[in-house]
């Protein structure tokens, strides 16, 4: 019986071969749609789950008020560390392992004449037991050794190729010697730590930083990182609970004064929750990349829906042609559940053929998937689990798709139907309309929302910086070298005609690297705590970047009393109320100084938040950054090769690496310029779905009206009054739809835009816009069917009459 059901479906779809392709195409489309979000939201959802303690590894983070506002953050006080380990940690307690960390930052590691910069971290010598690191040679306990190193697969490979690595000596920034204890595998893509490269013992970094030991107590500096493993009995609640106060008592009993006012209280963030939910807003989380997850899933689902849509439209449109074959079988006794069977029978043989079909779309488009998503995805080819939901998921699309034919078609009856009395009337085409109405609802929101997302990226991009990027590069110091020799540094760049300026600065110009508090002013608010963002610079900082004066004046070499001169932005002038804010005194932990001049606010930041509050100071010191002003008058490349001999000159252990500040700040907007190429990429292919649907729709239409049509023309109708006709109909369903769109895209995309304090205004024209190109859409879609029908001479059509 199945057999024969499947025969009847192979002939019926071979018999209507245009009808077969705009089913087996949409559907393929549709499935290959879900099957790419399906395999990102797979993606997203695992991430981390490559090691082995996933569900008891946290990170300590702690709640701190400033400015009036709860804020949240995962740098954590050095001392915490030693308190967590002694006090908390052992088998009966609530830690297995507390691991203290630097963040990911980059190093050179020389292996004879090779100099590789990489990104690795200094950590305890029980992070790679904790993270239960996969080793390829050596052992986990490699760290103990502090003048040890553990590398990564990739890396070792670029370091000594095929050779054994073990055992063999590395030196980090041009000054610690340290030897191979171990090499584990490269992390995947989708987890925490994929940059890291390298691990080095935290004890090396304590005997190589002599600052750190007056840090040791300092429970107000918040630079360093702790993870930790829960043991099997803790809970995440309880243990959070009882660690809340560490730092609040701690300063309390130190009688710091920030204990009492910034009421720090410290919670742990299971890795769970790293990657989805890592967006908190007043001590609470309030989202992540989580929204992303739902918003594909749901894209996803309404374009698979599309597609199903699509299948139900042209079945039930066709049910007049398929009416006496229904009637012919009722009345040799076949019974409504053996129709139904047939129908579906038909409709999952779509779906099989369509699933094929999909398998394909997704791997001739998924290297194109992934550079777009920053993934490295791949089909899981040997997965049973994959397989499994694929059947499932064919299936299940099959009985969506074929569900509404299958009952609609089977209710006939044979008494109308062989009499030719059967007719399918205007109510049948009532659902055939609202599904339409329902595929170009989906398809216009959509748009609307991919258009706001492009909006949006595009009207932070246009906000002003406050400073000049044009032919401005940064360096990053990886030793003392350039700092120690800077003014010769700059005498030879000058001389070579490479530069126009040059100047050092604590953090790069596209980001605040140090924000700090212990300040006050004549006036401040009692009980407020202020935190601004601190930037060390050297005087021709200003000068270099092209930063706006917009009172008083920049740091000078000329005068000596500027080492206790403050620059300060708009933002910190208007958080401290200021009038006349130059030449007003600032205290700062235990010196005064004094604000010499106001600066126009620069965007260093984030560019969809407002500007931080921030004072630039004088540099003390190795600032880290070199920022470099390219002489307009000579070319990029010979510029960049002048600059990278003199660096070579004066700091020759270390590879010349830079970054264009353009090309920085470009990176902002990688997340939300990611996620707008997707949702074009979906919502092109949801129009591109509905559109087929319309074309099979419209091709039924003129063919049901051809004699109608014959006669209209003989009756003298014009061409373009036939098109009008023909159009007409989808033209009220794509508006009525375009009604419903609106409403439900704006709230939505209302909701969205709220999630950034800088943002685009939801303006009229990105509806209008919408409104017109989905009008054009259905008239070039629909216009080919009409326009063949119209031009039909009629004598053919009514031959017969």
């Amino acid at each position: 019986m199945i057999k024969n059901y499947l025969k009847i479906a192979w002939r019926n779809l071979l018999k209507n071969k245009a009808h077969t392709f705009i089913n087996v195409t949409g559907l393929s489309v549709g499935m290959a749609v879900a099957i790419l979000i399906g395999l990102w939201i797979w993606d997203e959802l695992s991430y981390d789950k490559y090691f082995q303690h996933y569900d008891r590894l946290v990170q300590v983070m702690q709640h701190q008020t400033f400015n009036g506002e709860r804020g949240t953050q995962n740098s954590i006080p050095l001392p915490l560390g030693p308190k967590l380990r002694g006090d908390y940690t052992g088998p009966d307690k609530d830690f297995k392992y507390v691991v203290m960390s630097t963040w990911t930052q980059r190093h050179i590691l020389a292996y004879k004449d090779k100099k590789l910069n990489q990104d690795g971290n200094y950590m305890q010598a029980e992070a790679p037991d904790m993270f239960a690191l996969k080793m390829l040679r050596g052992t986990r306990g490699g760290l103990k050794d502090p003048s040890s190193i553990i590398l990564s697969a990739k890396l070792a490979r670029a370091l000594f190729g095929d050779a054994d690595p073990m055992n063999q000596m590395i030196k980090v920034d041009n000054r610690d010697l340290v030897k191979v204890t171990g090499v584990y595998e490269d992390l995947p893509r989708n987890n925490s730590f994929t940059d890291m490269a390298f691990i080095l013992p935290w004890d090396l970094y304590v005997s190589t930083n002599a600052w750190l030991k007056g840090n040791m107590n300092e429970w107000g500096n918040n630079s360093w990182q702790i993870f930790a493993q829960l043991n099997p009995n803790s809970n995440i609640d309880q243990v959070s609970a009882r660690i809340k106060n560490l730092k609040f008592n701690a300063m309390t009993i130190a009688k710091d004064k920030l204990g009492l006012s910034f009421k720090p209280s410290l919670f742990l963030h299971p890795m769970s929750k790293w990657h989805l939910y890592s967006e908190f807003k007043n001590g609470v989380i309030v989202g992540g990349n989580i929204e992303f997850v739902w918003m594909f899933g749901i894209i996803g689902t309404f374009v698979l829906l599309l597609a199903c849509i699509n299948f139900m439209n042209l079945s039930t449109a066709r049910s007049e042609k398929r009416a006496k074959e229904v009637g012919i079988r009722k009345t040799l006794g076949s019974l409504r559940q053996q129709l139904i069977t047939q129908f579906f029978s038909e409709s999952l043989l779509v779906s099989v053929f369509a699933f094929a079909f999909s398998i394909i779309l997704v791997q001739l488009s998924l290297s194109w998937f992934n550079q777009v998503s920053d993934k490295q995805m791949s089909i899981l080819w040997s997965s049973p689990l994959f397989w499994a939901i694929g059947i499932i998921f064919t299936i299940l699309t099959g009985v969506i798709a074929g569900s509404y034919p299958a009952f609609y078609l089977s209710s006939f009856e044979p008494v109308k139907v062989l009499k030719g009395t059967f007719r399918a009337g205007r109510l049948a085409a009532l659902p055939r309309k609202i599904l339409v109405v329902l595929q170009f609802t989906v398809s216009a929101t959509l748009i609307i929302g991919t258009v706001v997302v492009f909006t949006q990226v595009q009207y932070t991009k246009n906000r002003p910086v406050g400073y000049s990027r044009e032919g401005m590069i940064q360096v990053y110091h990886q030793t003392p070298d350039i700092h120690n020799h800077f003014e010769a540094v700059k005498y030879d760049l000058m001389k070579s005609g490479a530069i126009s300026s040059i100047a050092e600065s604590g953090s790069p110009i596209t980001s605040i690297w140090s924000d700090q508090s212990g300040f006050s002013w004549q006036g401040m608010a009692p009980g407020l705590q202020p935190d601004f963002g601190v930037v060390r610079v050297s005087p021709d900082f200003g000068k270099t970047i092209g930063w706006q004066i917009k009172q008083g004046r920049d740091f000078s070499k000329e005068f000596i009393s500027d080492s206790l001169g403050l620059v300060v932005n708009e933002s910190a002038v208007k958080f401290m109320s200021m009038k006349d804010p130059v030449g007003q005194n600032i205290k700062w932990g235990d010196g005064t100084y004094r604000i010499i001049g106001v600066v126009k606010d620069m965007v260093m930041t984030s560019p969809y938040d407002p500007v931080m509050p921030t004072v630039f100071c004088q540099l003390k010191g190795d600032g880290g950054v070199t920022n470099v002003k390219l002489n307009p008058r000579m070319g990029t490349s010979e510029a960049l090769g002048k600059i990278e001999a003199i660096y070579k000159q004066y700091d020759p252990g270390s590879p010349f690496t830079y970054e264009f500040t353009d090309t920085t700040y470009a990176k902002k907007f990688a997340d939300e310029e990611r996620t707008g190429k997707l949702a074009g990429f979906f919502t092109f292919l949801a129009i591109f779905i509905s559109c087929m649907g319309l074309f099979g729709m419209a091709s039924f239409m003129a063919e049901q009206r051809t004699k109608e049509i014959g006669v209209r023309k003989v009756l003298g109708a014009s061409v373009t009054n036939l098109w009008g006709l023909m159009s007409k109909e989808f033209i009220v369903l794509v508006f009525i739809s375009l009604v419903i769109a609106t409403p439900i895209a704006h709230h939505f995309m209302s909701g969205w835009l709220l999630r950034y304090k800088y943002h685009a205004d939801l303006s009229w024209w990105i509806f209008g816009l919408t409104a017109v190109g989905a009008m054009v859409i259905t008239l070039l879609t629909v216009s080919y069917q009409s326009i063949k029908a119209a031009t039909a001479n009629p004598v053919k059509s009514l031959r017969s009459e």
